[in-house]
């Protein structure tokens, strides 16, 4: 009897939880975060884990662009702040190369993008290698530090700025957009 008893209290209980969710069912948010999660291949803890780091809010950003967080920084929604920002480098993906990936996104089982996020920030510095702005917005002036930035389905809604010419000829901007003007700093 005891044990119907607690069942039915949990089972109460999760449907108190559900009842006051955002408006997305659990399954649709949890699947759209794993699709984005699965090109890392591996499991993590609520935050952070050895290949992607999980943004949640403001508070998750300075450890999950750290070169303590994962390759691949996933967004869960859009996100603002007032703190400038650094992607540090040394993180290594899954194939051992040095990189990191904002995923400002989530996709189906068919890798099909089903939400764009936009990460707000006065300034996004970026110090690794082979660092992209994937399939969401970065509403910000973004400084690179780094060879082969990428923007692959991305957009910069302010300025560009490469730290040299050579880091420029790097980039790959072609699939992304940039409102605001391109340059090399002085």
């Amino acid at each position: 009897m005891i044990k119907w008893n607690k069942l039915a209290l949990i089972t109460a209980s999760m449907g108190l939880l559900a009842a006051c969710g955002n408006g997305d069912s659990e399954e649709d948010t949890t699947e759209d975060t794993e699709q984005v999660a699965e090109e890392s291949n591996e499991e993590s803890d609520a935050t952070t884990g050895a290949t992607q780091s999980i943004i949640a809010s403001a508070d998750d950003l300075e450890k999950g662009m750290s070169s303590e967080g994962g390759w691949i920084v996933i967004f869960e929604g859009d996100l603002e702040t007032d703190q400038d920002l650094t992607l540090e480098g040394g993180v290594e993906n899954n194939d051992g190369e040095i990189a990191r990936k904002l995923a400002l996104y989530t996709q189906d089982d068919d890798r099909n993008v089903t939400k764009r996020y936009t990460l707000t920030a006065p300034m996004l510095t970026v110090e690794s290698e082979n660092a992209r702005i994937q399939n969401g917005t970065f509403k910000g002036d973004v400084h690179v530090n780094a060879n082969n930035f990428q923007l692959p389905g991305g957009t910069i809604d302010g300025d560009l700025t490469f730290a040299s010419e050579e880091l420029q000829e790097s980039a790959q901007l072609e699939e992304g957009e940039i409102t605001g003007e391109i340059s090399v700093e002085e």
